[in-house]
């Protein structure tokens, strides 16, 4: 990725967009009609270089069609048509297995279910789409997705990759590296494993050896270590944020990945979703553990719709956040580095 020569490098995340959530009621297709709304009063607001959909892209467990990549597609569109590129990581609800709704079992009998008409010859499936073909998908049908399905051999395997975002003024000399992981749910536990962790350590070390281009981490669930700065009540300082909703609900376990970032004077801040009522930023260390904002209409919650930006400044180098509400406003304004 390159930078905008004289611009900040500025990067928006769409969190939790949960696309296809009750896909058979009147009032699931209108969710995901309103989440474009949102997506698309950000991006005409702060007209960013790059996004980030940062997991929960669609509700797996609630879509009856045999392909969810076309839930998917809906969810890009609003950044494709403006000829953005993006990059993405999975959730835990973009490849969970279908929920049957109770409701189809009362007296009243199963009610006749209509799949949504998003493709001619869509029949209705209960099978769910793996993350391997939604990843597949992405990349193979959109040139301006930057995601990748990650190592072979790296278990978990997908959406485990690395991008450099380019100097304009120093063409061949990154300004930042950006980590994606996959930090589970759905099909596996909710965990970065020992071995991503590992993975990590090894890439940062080999192409960043001496921790002198900063690096932003982007991963799904928050690790326990969210737990451990969480505000009590109140944002206080100096943690920044507007709400704080509910608590955080992390990983299963802690496999090692947060000892290796604390280490690394390179990291400046992990940013994840998952917690649709928490959007703060605190200190951990010498690095930011950040939520984003609940981008999306389906899933839990109703808190106002919203996106964080990042801003990346090279002379002087400085990266700095804000929250873009769907009305317009901002809040929330914090330097990580």
């Amino acid at each position: 990725i390159r930078t905008r020569a004289g611009a900040p490098f500025k990067v928006a995340l769409f969190a939790d967009l949960h696309f296809g959530e009750n896909a058979w009621t009147d009032w699931g297709p209108k969710q995901d009609v309103n989440s474009i709304k949102v997506m698309s009063s950000v991006l005409d607001t702060e007209t960013p270089d790059f996004v980030v959909y940062l997991g929960d892209v669609v509700t797996a467990n609630n879509i009856p069609i045999a392909n969810a990549s076309l839930y998917w597609d809906q969810a890009i569109s609003p950044t494709r048509s403006r000829g953005i590129p993006w990059a993405s990581v999975f959730g835990n609800h973009d490849d969970a297995p279908f929920e049957w709704p109770m409701e189809w079992f009362a007296a009243s009998g199963i009610p006749q279910l209509v799949c949504p008409v998003l493709n001619s010859g869509e029949e209705c499936s209960f099978r769910g789409t793996s993350r391997l073909e939604l990843m597949k998908n992405e990349m193979d049908n959109n040139v301006l997705s930057l995601s990748k399905s990650g190592p072979q051999d790296l278990w978990p395997g997908i959406s485990n990759y690395v991008l450099q975002v380019l100097s304009k003024v120093k063409p061949h000399t990154p300004l930042v590296y950006l980590y994606f992981l996959d930090s589970g749910g759905g099909t596996y536990p909710e965990v970065i494993s020992t071995a991503q962790a590992d993975w990590f350590k090894r890439i940062s070390e080999e192409i960043n050896p001496d921790s002198r281009v900063p690096e932003l981490i982007f991963w799904h669930i928050p690790s326990k270590a969210y737990k451990k700065v969480a505000p009590k009540f109140r944002i206080h300082k100096p943690c920044v944020g507007s709400i704080n909703k509910e608590k955080v609900a992390a990983q299963e376990a802690e496999m090692g990945i947060m000892k290796i970032l604390v280490k690394r004077p390179s990291v400046k801040a992990v940013f994840v979703g998952h917690n649709h009522g928490l959007d703060w930023c605190c200190p951990y260390g010498q690095l930011w553990l950040c939520f984003a904002r609940h981008t999306g209409y389906g899933g839990y919650g109703n808190w106002a719709r919203g996106s964080r930006i990042l801003e990346i400044n090279e002379r002087p180098f400085s990266i700095s956040s804000w929250i873009r509400m769907e009305d317009g406003s901002v809040h929330s304004e914090v330097i990580l580095s």
